[in-house]
């Protein structure tokens, strides 16, 4: 079959656009071209948004944008644009607003129809090719609505304005409240009545792993003492990294679980995901000292490194679920190709610790039929295993290694699923934050050295002179101007890359993303951020986001780095804008305190406050090595900083600090209120403890 022509997707960077290049829809990327054009010839937008590692995504494009017959329809009725949603997601979070308005719902691929001037009319998710089972085709779907627009214009357009005064009013948060302490509390009752004590996780299926929900928990324990949230958290680790949702031959965590009990995963594998998970595996780790969660934290950075950096130093966005044309076919196994692997006692391990079945325990997702296939899952700790097949857990533990490296060994000849190649600023920044974290709690510093290595290249290529930054990096090209998760992320970053190095250029550029950010993104009337800066490009409406989601909100992670750099800084100003953001939608966050759960870390911090060790150093002393014991702790409330020429110029306080006898002195301060100095840093530590 003669290859198509391409059409004008060909010349964008994002995979996923260029994976619709060669359809025979006329896709437009987002731009005011196609505007423009659907003005002059007075037709509606196809507007569909989706990314690269969508499964239905893949079935759409196949099922519709590859069919000729609905190309057809569309480029004759309609100007169809693409979006990437991870590249765009100021579009994609207003347009998916109103897909949840007018369905109730939401999810990709995202399909909305608008009017020449963007105001959306119509919006579903995935439509199939033809109608069935009373579920609209897209071909039925087109044609109606291009015989609405044609017939019975006023229509559309009176439906149109409804839906934009709706989306205006809902675009910024409700009216501001007092911040209230019993929401933690609340928030704790709705997860302790949602866990699912027989599989771990909240609710049912399907779930997704939400490591943001798990970090307050274990604040909550930290705060609190109590056992129920510390055992919620640690066995929904341990279930998770005993489930399918794991990757044991390559390592990794695929997306969510289609099942309740981590089993059937949806197979792709997130950067995000993978980096809040390895955070969360290593504070389970500082409260615990497990080598389990340790390992599995040391197991996702092994499998970031290996599969998902880039050559540059950053890391790629994500992996699809599906390789040649099938969901999950790179990860999952029959058994006659395991025989065939692996040795007969080997093989019979395998069946055993991974609960393999000859027909296979891997269905299909739509059927809920048997594929001959397996997904590795152990189901059980490794001890109980070991048990069952009268081994030592150590030697068991060596045997399942050897199993895997045969395994991967072997997986590495099949054709990968596809990898989407760009590189975001808020995703690496995110991974920045899990290796900084990881690098101190370790005591690893190769951990700390790529976490740096990490914020250098956002710094080198994705950081303008003029104190902007980018969204998106590919090929060389870097473009689209951040958004307010990019900067929220970003500042975390560089706060934890400075408490687990100490070297101040990294508070000092924390501080100047804080600045930019209030400067262009901080809503002077309703307080809080907007998603957009001032100066970004102006859609139907400017949102804030608040909701927690698979990520945390541009808005928590604000309130959150705010109230920690006012105690690094010493600007009380900085307190004062991060109240001011939780009380601009504090409302919403008592409705639905459990959606908000990063949030409230940082009320966590408003509320019971923060310590600070103030490290005064003597000259040619060397305290690197003292800290080692704190840093493996789990202590989410304090903040360490060092006293130096640029963190004295930052923070004033620091200039009345003194060493004491010619000796590295320590002072431990309670919101800057502090306890006598001392030289001897296992003092501070007992304080500390209790």
């Amino acid at each position: 079959m003669e290859k198509r022509k391409p059409n004008r997707l060909i010349k964008e960077k994002s995979p996923y656009l260029l994976q619709h290049a060669y359809n025979p829809v006329d896709w437009y990327p987002w731009s005011e071209e196609a505007f423009e054009r659907a003005k002059r010839e007075d037709k509606p937008v196809f507007l569909s948004i989706g990314y690269s590692t969508c499964h239905w995504c893949h079935v759409m494009e196949k099922e519709s944008f590859e069919d000729d017959e609905v190309a057809k329809i569309l480029n004759e009725n309609f100007v169809p644009i693409k979006v990437d949603r991870e590249e765009r997601p100021d579009i994609d979070s207003v347009y998916m607003t109103v897909c949840q308005m007018l369905t109730g719902s939401g999810g990709w691929p995202l399909t909305v129809i608008l009017t020449p001037d963007k105001k959306p009319f119509f919006a579903g998710t995935y439509f199939p090719k033809e109608s069935y089972y009373g579920r609209p085709g897209l071909k039925e779907l087109l044609l109606r609505i291009a015989q609405l627009w044609k017939e019975d214009r006023q229509k559309v357009l009176n439906s149109a304005d409804k839906v934009i005064s709706v989306l205006k009013e809902g675009a910024v948060s409700s009216e501001k409240s007092e911040i209230k302490e019993k929401v933690i509390e609340d928030a704790f009752g709705d997860f302790f009545f949602s866990f699912d004590k027989e599989f771990g996780g909240f609710g049912q299926a399907p779930k997704f792993p939400v490591p943001h929900n798990l970090m307050f928990l274990l604040r909550y324990y930290y705060r609190t003492q109590n056992e129920n949230a510390l055992k919620m958290v640690l066995f929904t680790l341990e279930k998770m990294r005993l489930g399918g949702i794991w990757d044991f031959v390559g390592h990794g965590f695929h997306r969510y679980s289609t099942d309740n009990m981590w089993l059937l995963p949806h197979f792709e594998k997130m950067l995000y995901d993978n980096a809040l998970l390895m955070l969360t595996y290593t504070e389970a780790f500082q409260i615990t000292k497990g080598d389990f969660f340790r390992e599995t934290a040391e197991d996702i950075a092994d499998y970031l490194l290996r599969d998902m950096r880039s050559e540059e130093g950053a890391f790629y966005s994500a992996e699809d679920a599906d390789s040649e044309g099938e969901e999950g076919k790179f990860y999952i196994w029959d058994t006659k190709e395991l025989k065939e692997i692996l040795s007969e006692e080997e093989f019979n391990i395998t069946l055993r610790v991974f609960n393999l079945k000859e027909d296979g325990n891997f269905l299909e997702e739509a059927t809920r039929r048997k594929t001959g296939k397996n997904i590795l899952f152990m189901a059980f700790p490794l001890e109980k295993h070991a048990e069952r097949l009268g081994m030592e857990v150590q030697e068991l533990k060596s045997r399942l290694e050897e199993i895997r490296n045969k395994l991967f060994k072997t997986r590495q000849n099949r054709v990968r699923p596809l990898r989407d190649e760009k590189i975001l600023t808020d995703w690496n920044a995110l991974a920045v934050v899990a290796f900084a974290v990881a690098g101190r709690a370790f005591g690893r510093d190769d951990f700390i050295g790529i976490a740096k290595e990490t914020a250098n290249f956002i710094l080198n290529n994705l950081y303008r002179e003029d104190g902007k930054l980018y969204h998106r990096y590919k090929d060389g090209e870097a473009k689209v101007d951040a958004f307010l998760e990019d900067y929220a992320y970003l500042i975390w970053a560089f706060t934890e890359l400075y408490e687990s190095t100490l070297e101040p250029a990294y508070l000092k550029w924390a501080v100047e993303l804080t600045e930019h950010t209030l400067k262009h993104f901080w809503d002077k009337e309703g307080y809080g951020f907007f998603q957009t800066p001032d100066y970004g490009e102006e859609l139907i409406v400017r949102k804030k986001e608040t909701y927690d989601g698979a990520l945390p909100s541009g808005n928590s992670v604000m309130a959150y780095n705010l109230i920690r750099l006012s105690r690094l800084t010493n600007k009380r100003e900085y307190e004062d804008k991060g109240i001011k953001t939780l009380e601009s939608y504090f409302q919403v966050l008592e409705n639905y305190p459990s959606s908000h759960s990063f949030s409230l870390l940082a009320l966590d911090l408003v509320l019971n406050g923060t310590s600070e060790l103030v490290v005064v150093p003597s000259e040619g002393e060397k305290h690197e090595e003292a800290l080692k014991e704190i840093r493996e702790n789990f202590l989410p409330d304090l903040l360490v900083i060092h006293k130096d020429e640029t963190t004295e110029s930052i923070n004033s306080f620091l200039k009345n600090l003194k060493p004491l006898d010619g000796k590295t002195t320590y002072y431990l301060c309670r919101n800057f209120s502090c306890q006598t100095p001392t030289t001897e840093l296992g003092e501070v530590f007992n304080t500390l403890k209790g």
